[in-house]
């Protein structure tokens, strides 16, 4: 098979662009005239669209390179982080209703209109920062090795190509093709997020996300039927690649921390992040955000079969001499390369792209959306509307820059697998957001003073973990053996484990501190938590779904059960 992407690859990928770009310049047509059309598409976006678009910003080429990667090295351990489609149910059925019943357009705003300004400003600029640092700088970072690997030498080549090079003073010690080909995904993304807002990026994600699917189901197919069909698989990669269930004593991947400390990031991600959430903001009413929400559920099971698996079928057909890769991050990239047909490959390699895209893309209009409503908007209160917008605009086109410019700095995490990168930061990151959200829902005792100490301790905690971790980490991996004291002991621990641990102190200090200061004005709070809805309010969420929303939430849990049950060794 030619490694190489061919004239109807070309074509094909070229059909793909001008679709996408076709979308994009249909929405951009219809104008955003208020910030409530430009950041949260006028408030009316379908389920469907909602979904598709839910799951399209999870699965970034991050997500491809580095689950394909994982499943490669590890197997199926982090398939429980693939089962939060669970946890997205909570998303529709608990937090939803709050977060509409409240106005508002932002997490953080949340967090004033439950809490105070405090809280509000402290989640606006650590999300923003994390945005900065992690999705954006991650996503450009795998979208550059995907790329590269697919298309780089072609791009390098032409015209184009070498005039980049040329403007920059690129040698080849600089991989001129990564640099390239994160350039030009970053630009196109920015371009349309830019102009068109959040309608933009949830209608061209709709559609990336069937490319994505049908692609990576390809992949699936082409590379069981490569190996000898998954019976082969099974006794050619082992029994343990295909065991999500490990011993809470296995240093990488203890079953503990993956399914408790998982469950604690995953709250997080799926339920209060502004980077998801806002897609089901989006949404006319409670019932049409929910349905979404469950319809992005279900897609969120398919990361198993088709990213998962085909890391395994890569494992498998490099221990039969089929394909060989160098590291894990090369494992996608390497099977589209040398196991497609002309025509599927560039199919294939528009679905990379679309999940570059689709995920860069929600990141630049998230944090644009919270940069403009929670800090510019509530430092100039009386802004029209059309200054809004273009702030909004601007801060786009910001975080595009710094997140190129944080390009060579996320390099430094090439050796290692993306996947598991990502998992451990965010470990970090979620507990005391977690804690502050669930508790603040749950119980109306929870004060603004609660609130932001956990936000400040978890912050401090986090800190001083990953500052542990840099400091005992060894070059080639693992913590130093030899070092001893405190800080060690406690980068010894599993990052899952610590989420679990950080999930509990972080509790434990909001209740304290909520005890001991003052009752919240209930009143103020009112429909905001469960201890404060009226009988209206109870009787208007009992009118917001059907049976039969209550029956596909039923059947996809067990599907959930089911994967857990199978995948057991």
């Amino acid at each position: 098979m030619n490694p190489s992407l061919e004239t109807l690859d070309w074509l094909v990928l070229g059909g793909y662009f001008a679709i996408l770009l076709g979308i994009a310049w249909w929405v951009i047509l219809q104008k955003n005239r208020t910030s409530e059309d430009y950041f949260l598409a006028g408030r009316n976006i379908g389920w469907f669209v909602i979904g598709a678009s839910i799951f399209a910003s999870n699965i970034g080429s991050e997500h491809v390179v580095g689950l394909a990667g994982t499943g490669a090295e590890s197997g199926m351990p982090l398939a429980h982080y693939e089962l939060h489609a669970w946890i997205v149910l909570m998303l529709g059925w608990v937090f939803l209703p709050f977060y509409m019943r409240s106005g508002a357009f932002t997490m953080p705003e949340f967090l004033e209109k439950r809490y105070d300004s405090r809280s509000r400003w402290f989640l606006s600029l650590f999300s923003i920062a994390a945005y900065v640092l992690t999705k954006v700088s991650v996503t450009i970072y795998a979208g550059g090795i995907v790329v590269s690997s697919l298309v780089g030498t072609e791009l390098v080549n032409s015209g184009f190509g070498r005039f980049f090079i040329d403007l920059l003073n690129l040698s080849p010690d600089n991989d001129p093709a990564f640099w390239l080909s994160s350039f030009l995904v970053v630009l196109v993304t920015g371009l349309y997020t830019i102009l068109g807002g959040m309608r933009a990026v949830v209608y061209t994600e709709a559609f990336q996300t069937v490319i994505l699917l049908l692609g990576s189901t390809i992949i699936t197919i082409m590379g069981l039927n490569a190996v000898g069909g998954w019976s082969e698989l099974k006794a050619t990669a082992g029994s343990d690649h295909f065991n999500m269930w490990r011993p809470a004593s296995d240093p990488d991947f203890p079953w503990t921390g993956l399914l408790f400390g998982g469950t604690v990031v995953g709250i997080w991600y799926w339920c209060t992040d502004q980077y998801i959430v806002q897609r089901t903001l989006a949404a006319h009413n409670i019932k049409i955000g929910r349905r979404g929400a469950i319809f992005g559920a279900y897609l969120k099971l398919a990361p198993i079969f088709i990213f998962l698996i085909p890391g395994i079928i890569a494992f498998a057909l490099k221990k039969k001499g089929i394909i060989t890769f160098e590291k894990s991050d090369q494992v996608f990239p390497t099977l589209v390369r040398y196991l497609l047909p002309a025509g599927l490959k560039g199919l294939v390699a528009g679905g990379l792209m679309a999940a570059l895209m689709s995920s860069l893309a929600s990141v630049f209009n998230s944090a644009s959306t919270l940069f403009t409503v929670d800090i510019f908007k509530k430092l100039r209160p009386n802004a029209p509307e059309r200054q809004l917008v273009t702030t909004g605009r601007i801060a786009t086109a910001v975080v595009v820059v710094l997140g190129m410019l944080w390009i060579p700095i996320m390099q430094k995490i090439g050796g290692g697998t993306l996947y598991q990168y990502l998992q451990n930061i965010q470990a970090y990151i979620a507990p005391p957001i977690t804690a502050v959200f669930v508790l603040g829902i749950f119980w109306k005792r929870t004060n603004a003073e609660g609130a932001i100490a956990t936000l400040l301790f978890g912050l401090v905690v986090a800190t001083i973990r990953i500052l542990s971790e840099l400091q005992y980490t060894l070059p080639e991996g693992g913590i130093d053996p030899n070092a001893t004291g405190v800080f060690a002991s406690f980068a010894r621990v599993n990052f899952s484990h610590v989420a679990i641990f950080m999930f509990l102190a972080c509790a434990l200090v909001c209740v304290l501190v909520s005890l001991v200061t003052r009752v919240p004005d209930y009143e103020k709070i009112r429909g905001l938590t469960f201890g404060t809805l009226s009988a209206e309010d109870k009787a208007e969420a009992r009118k917001s779904f059907t049976i039969v929303d209550v029956i596909v939430s039923v059947i996809l849990f067990i599907i959930v059960v089911g994967v857990l049950v199978y995948f057991r060794g």
